[in-house]
């Protein structure tokens, strides 16, 4: 049987990556600092998780074990495992690429000369070629060269909605996700045999689908969350079922859509329909996502390579139509949450120095760019 480490045993690691791995008859070891989960996932060795869609089933994940993160153990699981994937947020991989490191120090002692590909399964663009960066940093040069022979860091594009959840019967495992979900690798950056995993598409054009997934999904996803917390809705699914936010979502993603089938020639009819699931997946009534998840960290989300200024940008590179993007912009600037330091921050500067300025320092807009002042006019009407 091969093996996995897996860092981040939160929802989306178990709900999506380890799942695949799992229903693959790959072991999964799950690695996490959360002690408490940890233990719970080293004695039970499994757990459900509830897919959604139409219908409601629950599947039962095994072949799954657990490490702390901070520990020797996964130093030692990394030596012999076959697979290292990660689900721990674009701010947590600095952190682990150490312990990757030296799981790969490890590795090279004890003489392992077999292929390990590592592949960073998050919400950023080319996540396992920074993720290789930071761990070539504890690195020599030596073992260096000997990665660059055995190690693949496989860059992929992830799509699947996992909400927080309340502990079904009192099972703090059980983790709910949508039936639909889509993992994308970029198959020229493997060292050895690629591994067959259901549910694991390989792609030789990888950036094409990484960008469809950031301008559709994450670019709608976060402005109907920045429109639905201005209504004063509490959830993804009460603001998508508002006609006017619908409307204005669908309208950000057929311009960001625009972009996609100017830059690589998506099919336009394709493209349309895969807005139409999106916006269905919004709706999922079994889903209860709320606006204020959705919208957290609003100045990553407002980074010039994230899901709003990226595709904005895109417009003004092939002219082309950006007045629902600039109003999910603007709502972005809105976005208050005193729970959530990137918010506080935002609001903070925004009050000392005004919107082209935020817009210049956060999103690397000209503050005297026409798009920087309409977005100013639109925050003024919002």
């Amino acid at each position: 049987m091969k093996k996995a480490v897996h860092f981040g045993a939160g929802n989306i690691g178990r709900g999506f990556i380890g799942k695949l791995l799992a229903d693959s008859d790959v072991a999964v070891t799950f690695a996490d600092v959360n002690g408490p989960l940890i233990d719970q996932l080293s004695h039970e060795q499994k757990y459900k998780v509830r897919v959604v869609g139409t219908e409601s089933t629950v599947d039962e994940v095994r072949h799954i074990s657990a490490v702390n993160a901070l520990s020797e153990d996964v130093i030692e699981r990394i030596a012999t495992t076959d697979l290292v994937t990660t689900a721990v947020g674009p701010n947590v991989l600095d952190k682990i690429a150490r312990t990757i490191a030296q799981g790969l120090q490890k590795r090279f002692e004890q003489g392992n000369e077999a292929s390990l590909n590592i592949i960073a399964c998050e919400n950023m663009v080319r996540g396992s070629t920074h993720l290789k960066a930071e761990v070539y940093k504890h690195l020599t040069e030596d073992e260096q060269a000997k990665a660059d022979t055995l190690v693949g860091f496989v860059d992929s594009a992830v799509d699947r909605i996992v909400p927080p959840m309340d502990a079904a019967n009192d099972d703090p495992l059980e983790v709910t996700v949508e039936r639909f979900s889509e993992w994308i690798v970029d198959d020229q950056q493997f060292k050895g045999e690629i591994p067959a995993i259901n549910g694991m598409e390989r792609t030789s054009n990888l950036m094409a689908y990484v960008e469809r997934k950031l301008f559709t999904l994450n670019t709608g996803h976060c402005i109907t969350a920045y429109l639905g917390c201005l209504a004063g809705y509490r959830t993804i699914r009460e603001a998508i079922g508002d006609p006017v936010i619908r409307t204005d979502v669908m309208q950000a993603m057929m311009e960001s859509g625009e972009v996609l089938i100017q830059r690589y020639g998506f099919d336009r009819d394709a493209h349309y329909a895969y807005i139409d699931k999106i916006i269905e997946r919004f709706a999922n009534p079994y889903l209860i996502d709320e606006v204020s998840r959705v919208g957290r960290e609003p100045i990553r989300k407002l980074g010039k390579n994230d899901r709003l200024i990226r595709p904005l940008l895109g417009t003004i590179e092939y002219g082309t139509a950006n007045d629902a993007l600039l109003k999910g912009i603007a709502a972005a600037l809105k976005y208050k949450n005193a729970t959530d330091p990137q918010a506080t921050e935002l609001q903070d500067y925004l009050q000392q120095h005004g919107v082209t300025k935020t817009l210049a320092h956060y999103c690397g807009l000209a503050e005297t760019s026409k798009e920087a002042q309409s977005i100013e006019s639109i925050y003024s009407q919002l």
